[in-house]
């Protein structure tokens, strides 16, 4: 399901109309909009906040981009130039499909999975269920691919957090199981190659990458990874017990032409950070 949910959602990262919208409300740059508009569920929250919950990032990445964000644009403002993003980036995507009726049955079924899922401990998840859903299906959908995306996120960064790893050495060990390089992950990041560099150490001393190609797992390392995956998805699962498994398997039917579709554009890299491949 990330397979096919994850490229709707991340339309609001890669498209040109959203980082367009974000401008227009007075943001500055792409990573102001990006963490503005990822935190703005939130609230008008500090850089502290936003970079233990997205987990990842360098802390001077949020500092460059928050509070100075919401001095341009409240967050209500920023929550409007996101979907309007979106919006008009759907627009060009899918044109008069975006009104067939696989996006309005999408919609319900993605809807029902996204509604009253359990968010006690997931900020971004509870943050983006909380507000109104648009009117629009495609847009709906959009919403619930968000909140089901940033579900599946908040279990991930508990799983990383419960295996001891920092948002470095996170980094490190996804990018030790082939799914990105080095090259794109650290500078989308912001992490300096001193700190790559001691991070990679840590995780040599404790036993996950290989001491003369850190770039390679060790078994012990690719047994932790994998059960880094696994928590994950056990911690993700409960949208789809709660519609079952003919609504789960009926909604990825109709989510991968779209997917497919943001594919074919190249609209998202192929080798981007958030590790999609390129085919749904």
């Amino acid at each position: 399901m990330w397979r096919v949910l994850d490229p709707l959602h991340a339309v609001t990262y890669f498209a040109t109309e959203c980082d367009e919208e974000f401008r227009a409300v007075g943001l500055k740059g792409f990573w102001m909009g990006y963490f503005a508009g990822r935190s703005a569920p939130m609230g008008a929250v500090e850089p502290a906040v936003a970079t233990a919950t997205f987990f990842n990032f360098a802390p001077k990445m949020a500092a460059r981009a928050l509070p100075d964000a919401w001095g341009f644009a409240s967050p209500a403002q920023v929550l409007d130039a996101r979907l309007a993003g979106v919006d008009r980036a759907f627009d060009r995507i899918f044109g008069a499909d975006r009104n067939g009726p696989a996006v309005v049955v999408a919609a319900e079924l993605a809807r029902q999975a996204a509604e009253n899922i359990t968010v006690v401990g997931r900020p971004l998840a509870a943050g983006n269920a909380a507000l109104p859903w648009p009117s629009d299906p495609l847009l709906a959908l959009w919403q619930a691919t968000t909140v089901l995306r940033e579900h599946r996120g908040d279990g991930h960064v508990a799983a990383l957090v419960d295996a001891g790893l920092d948002g470095c050495e996170a980094h490190i060990s996804f990018v030790a199981t082939g799914s990105v390089t080095r090259a794109v992950l650290q500078p989308a990041r912001g992490w300096s190659d001193e700190e790559w560099e001691a991070a990679e150490r840590a995780l040599v001393n404790r036993g996950w990458v290989d001491a003369d190609d850190p770039g390679r797992l060790t078994p012990m390392g690719a047994a932790a990874r994998q059960q880094i995956e696994d928590a994950t998805d056990r911690m993700a699962a409960e949208p789809w017990e709660r519609i079952g498994d003919d609504a789960t398997g009926r909604l990825k039917k109709l989510l991968q032409p779209m997917a497919s579709r943001i594919a074919e554009l190249g609209l998202i890299p192929t080798n981007n950070p958030i590790g999609l491949p390129p085919e749904t």
